[in-house]
């Protein structure tokens, strides 16, 4: 994955035409300037991106702001925008603020992103405007007032998350950072909620747009849950990583209803999405008893998008039910037996998979329906384990099981003889389980690793995966 970065802004001339439109207030004679900058950051991959904005305010104090800019190729498209309400015409986009960072002070930013899609080639915006100016990175003033405090240099791109050790180093979606407004929820009391779920609980039932719940930098200990009732909620982490923002739980299968009743976060309403926060759940299975099993997500809802999330857990960490389709995008995952598992179809993409156990253990436990095509897709990811020729890459939870690892990088901790291994009476011989195109240590090729074809491979791209009856295509 590749990341380019460019920077814009712009001055206007005119002040008493646009103070209105730029939502700045003047006071008796007193002049406003005007200015802004723009960092624009992409992650890209074959077909897609993720773009990273930040908006920097050098002018006087805003309170409701529209970005605009233009995409260079036609074939540039905004897909899933957050912190932002994305609109495209054309090449022409535009991003309008959110309840909660519509207030911009001087000299503070405001951090805005969206996936795209992309064919040919994905050049940068050659220029951006708030509220119609354009943004050159330096203010003006109408009359030769004095001149308001000098503007700072544009925000830096956020930081890239680094994975808990010992995970490998990747290339997730970027960060976004902070905002200058108020977050949806603080545990310290500086948001409109102190808990996640109290800010979910005030979004209406039968909501029929996006509502992004933004979180602050925090441990947020509680038990979550996204109802059926409440689609297209997001929830954002707004620190400069994953780990920032981490909502955990540690309730286990024993005594708490069984395996399905033990997560940290119940995702059920359709179109959800998380982004840039950590779910985990940090019961810690001994071995002593049984019904050790801890989710941390349990996802239920159809067409939901995870974007530079942290799943952790031991056993079961990552559920995945009938009901679900999921896009799972530059994440990280780890656990100790089965923990990506479910009847549901999941694709992950640029995701780190990691067998935390010693003695290794299976990766997936796939309980796919005969009549569906599709399972889970392991794609163009890594996968690591903290010891060599140990770490299965999955068992049949049902007989139909279906698991495709396509072009990723196995290492070591694949045990290279046997990666697949019987469960419950279902063989693995009868499932759908294949490799296509994967490398690395553990990427050796014999009878018990059953390989696509090219014609096959065709067939089971991450589109058609995820596309369903009704086209869902979060890719692009």
């Amino acid at each position: 994955m590749k990341s380019t970065t460019t920077t814009g802004a712009g001055v206007i001339s005119a002040l008493a035409a646009v103070a209105a439109l730029a939502g700045v207030a003047t006071a008796g004679t007193a002049q406003a300037a005007t200015g802004c900058a723009i960092t624009y950051t992409t992650s890209d991959w074959p077909g897609g991106f993720t773009a990273a904005i930040t908006i920097q305010n050098l002018g006087s104090a805003i309170n409701g702001w529209t970005l605009g800019f233009t995409f260079p190729n036609n074939a540039q498209k905004v897909d899933t925008g957050w912190s932002a309400t994305f609109s495209q015409s054309g090449q022409n986009v535009t991003a309008a603020n959110a309840d909660y960072n519509a207030a911009i002070a001087t000299g503070a930013s405001v951090s805005i992103g969206f996936n795209g899609s992309w064919s040919g080639s994905n050049p940068k915006p050659a220029s951006f405007t708030l509220n119609g100016i354009t943004c050159t990175g330096s203010t003006t003033t109408s009359s030769p007032t004095p001149s308001p405090t000098p503007p700072s240099s544009p925000s830096p791109s956020p930081t890239p998350p680094s994975s808990p050790s010992p995970t490998p180093t990747r290339s997730p979606l970027p960060s976004p950072s902070p905002t200058s407004g108020k977050p949806t929820v603080a545990a310290d009391g500086t948001g409109t909620y102190r808990t996640v779920q109290a800010a979910i609980d005030a979004v209406a039932s039968g909501n029929s747009s996006r509502k992004v719940i933004t979180i602050k930098p925090g441990t947020y200990r509680e038990i979550v849950t996204i109802p059926a009732t409440k689609p297209y909620i997001t929830l954002q982490g707004l620190g400069s990583s994953p780990g920032d923002v981490v909502i955990v739980d540690n309730h286990y299968a024993g005594g708490n209803g069984g395996t399905f009743n033990s997560a940290t976060a119940f995702v059920n309403g359709h179109d959800s999405a998380l982004t840039n926060l950590t779910i985990s759940n940090d019961y810690v299975e001994d071995g002593s008893t049984e019904g050790q099993q801890a989710v941390a997500l349990n996802l239920n809802a159809d067409r939901a998008v995870l974007s530079n999330v942290r799943l952790l857990g031991d056993q079961d960490t990552f559920l995945i039910n009938d009901s679900a389709r999921t896009y799972v995008k530059s994440s990280y995952i780890e656990g100790t037996v089965d923990f990506i598992f479910g009847g549901g179809t999941a694709v992950l993409n640029d995701c780190d998979i990691y067998e935390k156990r010693s003695s290794g253990a299976p990766i997936t436990a796939a309980r796919t329906d005969a009549a569906k095509t599709y399972g889970f897709l392991v794609y163009r990811s890594r996968i690591t384990g903290a010891t060599a020729n140990t770490t299965q890459m999955g068992r049949p939870w049902g007989p139909n099981a279906q698991v495709l690892y396509r072009e990723s990088s196995l290492s070591s901790t694949i045990k290279t003889s046997q990666p697949w291994t019987d469960m419950s009476g279902n063989s693995w011989k009868n499932a759908r389980f294949f490799e296509y195109k994967n490398t690395g240590a553990g990427a050796t090729v014999n009878s018990n690793r059953p390989q696509m074809s090219d014609s096959q491979a065709s067939n089971y791209t991450p589109q058609k995966y995820l596309a369903g009856s009704d086209g869902w295509n979060p890719i692009g």
